[in-house]
């Protein structure tokens, strides 16, 4: 069981969080026109490394917040949490 460090409310378990994707990813800016290829390559494609990924996690079951992640994914070793604001 992984243990995440809220940077709002502290360490809790993994139960209380949902994984929220690639922090790397970038949407397609708002009100410019996107191709259909454009599109489905933000919404489907992903890569899947190994090793150090910066990632967002929800806090659904504690202060609803959204914040940034740097896990390893083949250990689940996570090094650091940080606010959207912060850099990770």
């Amino acid at each position: 069981m992984l243990e995440i460090k809220c940077p709002y409310c502290g360490k809790r378990s993994q139960n209380e969080f949902s994984y929220g994707g690639d922090a790397a990813v970038k949407r397609p800016e708002l009100g410019k026109e996107v191709s259909d290829k454009e599109w489905d390559n933000f919404v489907y494609l992903r890569k899947n490394p190994r090793g150090n990924h910066r990632e967002f996690w929800h806090h659904v079951a504690g202060c609803r917040q959204w914040f940034k992640v740097l896990r390893d994914t083949s250990t689940h070793e996570i090094f650091k949490t940080a606010r959207l604001d912060e850099e990770l």
